[in-house]
This record gives structure tokens, sequence and C-alpha cells, in this order.
């Protein structure tokens, strides 16, 4: 057997990491400097969901599905970010919806079976890592996970699920789209709203997939409570983030913005190391993801090197 090593699969963090479109400016400031003090002292603010991080139940719910308040970090096991893994490699256009349909192609690809999944933390690599930048690109145009993905991975029983996206949730599932409170719905490229680039480029019912109301004006509200009515039972608006919730409420932790050499383990099986803090009533944590494998399995790519916001520069 050859010896085993460790593969970063963190992005880097400082004041420039590329952030969740209305979230803070990371700040950092010295406290103390050698030239004056002796010591290198530095002071960091930020919203813990910056860069790679983990997210806890408590950080999209009230409650879980089993009726009980829904963890915060100090409440989930020391090892619920760690363990077996694999990485599964999605195939799928920019913008897609990633379902049981592209888990299951990527399973097949890694020679394992979806029922080995059990217990394991599953990696996603759909190539969105290599575009981690500030961009619409890599916000508004990711691909993504949505309810039926979510579903699937509780089925299969999975212990942790890490990503290399900017969420949990494709991006219309989310609030730069037209869900949640703040219900964004950001401008794209064209300069119209995102919700209507998609709908132009992918049709309305495709869209509706996004949104409740739209849903159920072309499917019925039956067809609406058979895909997102357990989320609806339990106080959730069920387009919104429904892969989060669909995790989380079933007390599957998520990794989000992987990054690193992620293609270096991208179908392989190793070894997942991911510890948030130890935060007393926290809703996420930053953390540094690492996978140790055989170095005979690693995948014969270039280091990965980062740049300004992390892509390489435009030529």
């Amino acid at each position: 057997m050859s010896k085993k090593v460790f593969l970063d699969l963190t992005h880097p963090f400082s004041a420039e990491t590329p952030r969740w479109p209305y979230f803070d400016k990371p700040l950092i400031d010295s406290k103390h400097s050698m030239a004056k003090g002796g010591v290198l002292t530095q002071y960091i603010g930020c919203t813990m969901h910056t860069g790679t991080h983990c997210d806890a139940p408590r950080h999209v719910m009230e409650k879980e599905f089993d009726g009980k308040r829904a963890r915060y970090t100090h409440e989930m096991p020391v090892d619920a970010y760690t363990g077996d893994a694999v990485c599964l490699e999605i195939n799928i256009e920019k913008w897609g919806l990633i379902t049981d349909v592209h888990l299951e192609d990527a399973c097949r690809r890694a020679d394992i079976k979806p029922e080995e999944l059990e217990g394991m933390v599953v990696c996603l690599n759909t190539g969105m890592h290599r575009q981690f930048d500030d961009s619409k690109d890599y916000y508004h145009y990711s691909c993504g996970t949505g309810v039926e993905a979510g579903k699937w991975f509780v089925k299969h029983k999975v212990k942790c699920v890490a990503m290399d996206m900017q969420a949990l949730d494709h991006p219309l599932h989310t609030a730069m789209g037209n869900n949640g409170m703040t219900r964004m719905n950001l401008l794209g490229a064209s300069g119209r709203p995102i919700t209507e680039e998609y709908i132009e480029q992918f049709g309305e019912e495709a869209y509706a997939e996004f949104d409740k109301e739209l849903y159920i004006k072309i499917h019925g509200q039956k067809a609406y409570d058979e895909k997102f009515g357990d989320l609806e039972a339990i106080g959730q608006w069920g387009t919104w983030e429904p892969c989060h919730k669909q995790l989380l409420g079933h007390g599957i932790v998520g990794v989000e913005n992987l990054g690193g050499d992620l293609d270096k383990v991208s179908g392989k099986r190793f070894r997942f190391y991911c510890f948030p803090i130890r935060w007393y009533m926290g809703d996420g944590s930053m953390a540094r993801c690492v996978a140790e494998i055989d170095e005979d399995d690693i995948n014969d790519v270039p280091d990965r090197t980062y740049y300004y916001c992390g892509v390489l520069p435009k030529r």
C-alpha cells in the first residue's frame, strides 16, 4: 500500500474572499505589529458562512423533521462532518438542477453503489470550485441541488454532504432568486432579473421548480404537496432552500464552497476531515477541509494555484 497523504480541499481565506451576495466583507485588522509590539495579533470579523464553511441545522430551521428544536453547532457530534468519503463528479450544464439522475450517474462512474453511501461523507465536484470568484458566474449561474437531491441523500442515509458550489441549493432556490424573506431576484448579465433569464433559457415549467406559486399554478396543489409537502408540514417554504432543509432537517450536515485540490480526489474514496469551531449556539462555522488518501490513488492533475479572488487572471 502506498503512503497516505493529505490534500487541502479549502479555499484560502482573506479579506478579499468571495462571499455570498448580501454578506458583509471580512474585516481583518492588526491589533499588534512586529515593529511596534514584537508580536503579530490580528482581528477577524465576518459572517461565519464565508468561504469554505459548515452549516448546522439551526442555520435554516427552527425544528427538524423529528419535531425537536433544530440543533446548533455545539450540539452536533464532534465527527459530524468527518468520515469515510467519496467524491462524486457531477456532469451537468451551467445553471442546471442536480437530481437523482445526475447523482446515480456519478456513482456509477465512481464505482460505488448508492446503498454503500450510508454513513459516508459525499463530496460533489461540479467544477464550480474552479470558478470561485466574486462573479455572477460563480453565484448567479451556478448549478445546484434541490428537493430531489436532498431526498436522495436522505434516502441513502449519508452522513454529510460537501459541495463545491455557493450553497447547498441551486441559486434560484435561494434569496438570490424569488425565495426567502429578502427575495432579491438579482439582476443577471443581461441587466434583467435572473428569474426572467432562466425562463427565457429553460422555459417556465423548468423554472417552476424554484417558485412555489408558479409550481402550483402549472402542476396543481396535489403535485406540489407530493414534492414539497413534508417541508410545508414542518412550517417551511417548500421551494426556499429545500436541499438545505432536507439534509439539515434529517441531521445530515453540509459543507459549502469546497475548493483546493478537489480535482485530485474526484471519483475517489478517501477520508474526509472537517471540524467547525466548537461554537456554543452556532449556526455554522468556517472550517478547514482535508482529504487523506493513498498517494497512488490521487488523480494526476496540477496542484491548485490561487491568485486574486481564487481564480487564474484573465489574459
